[in-house]
């Protein structure tokens, strides 16, 4: 899709708008206090944020670059390509992770204890292997003495995306720990605790479905701004 000048009124001092932005998102990753929920707002505002990236990018005064700059949309050009793939590698993750949660509520409503121990380990090991999507994640930040302001906020989106994700994997470690479910049997004969497990994870299966709805939407938006992007520097 190409990038078409628009003359819609911008907020004012864009730029600022996604710096205040991109810093209270990262006041609320390392807060002691972060939830699943939070994260899920997160995701939400990123998308937000990249629209009104894009908005900034599709600006006249941001059509024409210097080759300094062109250099470096180049290579933040690359750095998006990886983040897309771990944005869509992580909804993939979150569809699997809700489909696990489906399971374990059907074996804990009968009662088959062998089957919600399959179930558990099978969310443990999809857990770990999200982990590893971030070995490999780019988190390079653009210098803040560089002139191109567009390169930096893409950059320093970036790096809050890949943090935000990240934290994600840390807490859904901690929702569903196999030494506490290994109680899950005696659970079972007591109708009560069943019933309040069914609950629990009720509202975790809930959890991860508003992960992978913002990981979607998210993926759609950093899907734009790489065209745009890819868009200036065809020009």
């Amino acid at each position: 899709m190409a990038c078409h000048l628009r003359s819609v009124s911008l907020p004012s001092r864009p730029h600022t708008k996604v710096e205040e932005e991109l810093l209270s998102l990262e006041a609320s990753i390392s807060s002691p206090s972060m939830t699943i929920e939070t994260i899920s707002d997160g995701l939400r505002r990123l998308g937000d944020i990249y629209s009104t990236i894009e908005e900034i990018m599709c600006l006249p005064s941001n059509q024409i670059c210097s080759s300094q700059q062109r250099k470096m949309l180049e290579g933040e050009t690359e750095c998006s390509l990886e983040l897309l793939d771990l944005c869509n590698a992580m909804h993939e993750d979150f569809t699997e992770l809700k489909a696990i949660i489906q399971d374990l509520q059907v074996a804990t409503r009968k009662g088959d204890d062998t089957a919600a121990q399959v179930k558990i380990q099978s969310y443990t090991r999809l857990v770990k292997k999200a982990k590893k999507h971030f070995k490999k994640a780019a988190k390079k930040v653009t210098s803040e003495k560089e002139d191109c302001r567009m390169v930096r906020l893409l950059s320093e989106a970036r790096e809050i995306t890949t943090s935000l994700l990240e934290s994600t994997v840390h807490l859904l470690s901690k929702q569903i720990a196999v030494p506490k479910w290994s109680l899950v049997s005696k659970a079972f004969q007591k109708k009560n605790s069943v019933v309040c497990k069914e609950e629990q994870l009720q509202v975790l299966e809930c959890s991860v479905g508003d992960l992978e709805a913002g990981a979607g939407i998210l993926f759609r938006r950093l899907l734009q701004s790489r065209v745009t992007l890819l868009n200036i520097l065809s020009s």
